[in-house]
């Protein structure tokens, strides 16, 4: 059955190339990929890494691991594949690996050849990466597997009492390194008992980046003495609760918008959803008299996580939308961090913030400008707040080295 429908979404993807540009990309670039993995490994002498990430957002857990392993281990060579064509195009050029491609469809056969041909010595799957015939013909070869920055919840299929075949599948990994104590039990409680709460390697990457963040003069100019907000990946919707936000405190709060996406048609509704007035940072360079701008949009991409340290708040985007943007680059900058309250529930860093009192999820406007005027209005909670967002990242860094520590006992010290 797991074969059967391997085989039928990979047709139905073949079918959807036809007319979406991701599922196109997704079948040209796995087309002919054994061919192109035996020339790429025929010569390779080295011992081979393997780190398997789904997507983008797998592949900034997988990094801070693939960058301390290529320092620990330098005799290894790094190959790094990808599932989804949003993480192969953004990261084909990534310089810390030494070969990067698509991961074939997981079938017997596939797995078989592409674990012939490449021959790691160790894999890491990040997250929720767990493909049975991979892991399977791994096992089979006695290669060690790595879960790392997983995650597990009562209502996956694992814990279910139809669920053997699956459970099955994770027998075949070495060490899970799981982010959180509850991931930890319900692997014990079907008795898996090699697991590590190692943590989120996210924390490591966000506070790697956050300590070579750059000064950016036009913000730093643009912000001058006054308290101003960050709002990092800002949709449309978010721009409906924050409007009336901006325009009711003029004079009195700055802004700084990073859209999701740089489009000029959302840039232009930016522009005229305030009566604020606003500056593209574009055109920043021009202007003498920056700090008399109440709003600053960001028209470029790079530079979000190096904008938050201007910031007395942060509004993080995606809330009411598709899902969170990354809210730890602001955490790291100890601010007071707010978001919709419609899709953030499974970023465990929101919900642990909010519990702690670091983080506000809110609904509207109204509930937005209220928990804004709590902290502004009594100093000692809006320090407390700050201090919850400082120390939620401080405690949770570390799971690299764990992880790392785990690789030196597997593999010795090359």
């Amino acid at each position: 059955m797991y074969s059967f429908g391997i085989y039928l979404i990979a047709g139905l993807v073949q079918i959807a190339s036809l007319f979406n540009a991701k599922a196109k990309a997704f079948v040209s670039g796995r087309r002919k990929i054994f061919s192109r993995l035996k020339s790429a490994f025929e010569a390779n002498p080295s011992p081979i890494a393997w780190v398997h990430c789904a997507s983008l957002g797998e592949f900034e857990q997988g990094r801070p691991v693939i960058e301390k392993f290529r320092r620990d281990f330098p005799k290894y060579k790094i190959l790094l594949t990808f599932f989804s064509p949003s993480g192969y195009e953004v990261r084909k050029n990534y310089t810390a690996a030494d070969y990067i491609f698509y991961l074939p469809w997981d079938t017997s056969s596939n797995a078989k050849m592409f674990v012939a041909i490449t021959k790691p010595s160790i894999v890491f799957f990040v997250k929720y990466e767990f493909w049975k015939n991979y892991t399977f013909a791994l096992k089979k070869k006695n290669i060690p597997i790595l879960s790392i920055s997983s995650i597990f919840r009562e209502g996956q299929t694992f814990f279910k009492p139809y669920g053997g075949w699956y459970r099955a599948m994770l027998q075949n990994f070495n060490h899970f390194f799981v982010q959180n104590t509850k991931s930890e039990q319900l692997l014990n409680s079907i008795n898996l008992k090699n697991v590590t709460v190692a943590g989120d390697t996210r924390f490591d990457r966000v506070n790697e980046v956050i300590q070579s963040a750059r000064e950016i003069s036009i913000a730093k100019a643009f912000k001058g003495t006054e308290n101003l907000i960050v709002v990092g990946s800002c949709w449309s919707e978010d721009l409906q609760l924050l409007a009336p936000h901006i325009n009711s405190s003029t004079g009195k709060l700055k802004f700084i918008i990073a859209p999701h996406e740089i489009k000029e048609s959302f840039i232009r509704e930016i522009e005229t959803a305030t009566t604020a007035r606003t500056i593209r940072y574009s055109r920043a360079n021009q202007e003498s008299d920056l700090e008399t701008y109440d709003v600053l949009i960001i028209d470029n991409v790079g530079m979000l996580s190096s904008l938050y340290q201007y910031g007395e708040f942060a509004f993080v985007g995606g809330g009411f939308g598709k899902g969170l943007h990354n809210i730890l680059e602001a955490a790291c900058y100890g601010i007071p961090i707010f978001f919709g309250n419609k899709n953030y529930q499974k970023f465990q860093e929101a919900t642990d913030l909010i519990m702690r009192g670091g983080a506000f999820e809110v609904n509207d406007y109204s509930d937005f400008k209220s928990k804004y005027e709590l902290l502004i209005s009594r100093p000692e909670n809006y320090l407390l707040a700050c201090e919850v967002t400082k120390s939620y990242v401080a405690e949770n860094l570390g799971a690299t080295d764990k992880i790392l520590a785990h690789c030196h006992l597997l593999l010795g010290k090359v």
